[in-house]
Parts: C-alpha cells; structure tokens; sequence
C-alpha cells in the first residue's frame, strides 16, 4: 500500500457517516483524520476515546502520565509531543514529565505505580500480582480496567501513527518549538 493512501483527511473529504466527527476532536488531530480513511473504524473509535480520554477512573493527571509512559514505550513521537502539551495543561511539571520518559521508576509514588504497570504491559501484556496490588489500591478496579484499556488503545494509536508516518499537528510542533521539554529529552 502506497503510505499517501493515508494522510490526513480534509473535513471536505470525510465520509457522510462520520461527517459530524470532524467538528469535534476527530478533526482536528492528524491521527484521527488518518483513521477517517475507515469511517466505521473512527465512528467506533470515538466513543470509546470519549470515556479513555475524558471519562476514565484515572483522572487527567495519571492519565497523561500513562499516555506518556505508553507513548515512550511504542517510540511514538506524535503521542509523546502531543501529551506533553496535554500534561503540561493539566499542571504536570516538565520534571514530572521528563521522569515519565525516562528509564526507571518515576520518585513519585503513584507514578511509579502507573510507569511499573505500563511497562509490565509492554513487555508481557500482564500486571503482575504486586504490581496489580498496589495499583488496585491507589486507583481502584475501575482505575486499572481503565489504564489496561489505555494501554490497548494508544498501542494501536501508536501502531496507526508510526505505519504511516502521520505528522505531528502544527499547533503541537509549535507549542513545543516555544517551550521545549529540556534536560536531554530527544522530541
């Protein structure tokens, strides 16, 4: 398959089923205008996005830091940019995020818990029993459900993102040119 099948879609080009999409998140990032190549795929898509996004057990915060651990566990450029921004919105400090993206375990605590659980993942598709343990008890059921479901789909992001060398958007590239995440960080 030639990779320009899939470059972002116009809005103008977006199929009628999924036109509505295109005013909200959908069209406004590179990734999603990559998935409106398949319409039922995005209109599936977006309602799970709404609850792993917006509506998880995690919160923002942990949130963006799982997003940031898996973002650097796939090598994808366009989730590590894109999140940094994100977590830099919901107060994440570049320390915090710079900790995220390294090696090793994260001081904070919690962190640390969210960084073991997401690397368990990555390398046996499994949280183990401790790990598990203390994750069930900062974060709950419902918490590790939703970080396992994270997981699974910012992979397959990922995957979408890295198959066809989808651009980071504009406004992220920008953001990032203004305020770089310093120390050593390769983004």
């Amino acid at each position: 398959m030639d990779q320009s099948e899939l470059l972002p879609l116009p809005a103008d080009e977006w199929d009628p089923q999924i036109a509505h999409l295109s005013d909200g998140f959908a069209g406004r990032l590179n990734v999603y205008r990559v998935m409106a190549h398949n319409p039922p795929l995005l209109a599936a898509w977006a309602e799970l996005r709404d609850h792993l996004v917006a509506g998880n057990a995690l919160g923002p915060e942990l949130s963006e830091i799982a997003i940031l651990r898996i973002g650097h566990r796939v090598d994808s450029e366009y989730e590590q940019a894109h999140h940094i921004v994100r977590a830099r919105a919901c107060g994440i400090s570049d320390a915090r995020i710079r900790q995220t993206l390294a090696a090793g375990v994260p001081d904070d605590p919690t962190d640390a818990r969210i960084v073991m659980a997401i690397d368990e993942l990555a390398a046996t598709t499994r949280i183990s029993g401790p790990t598990l343990e203390s994750l069930m008890t900062t974060v709950g059921r419902r918490g590790v459900l939703d970080l396992i479901a994270l997981f699974g789909f910012y992979v397959t992001l990922g995957g979408i993102l890295k198959t066809f060398g989808t651009p980071i958007d504009a406004e992220i590239v920008e953001a990032l040119d203004r305020s770089p995440l310093t120390a050593g960080m390769a983004l």
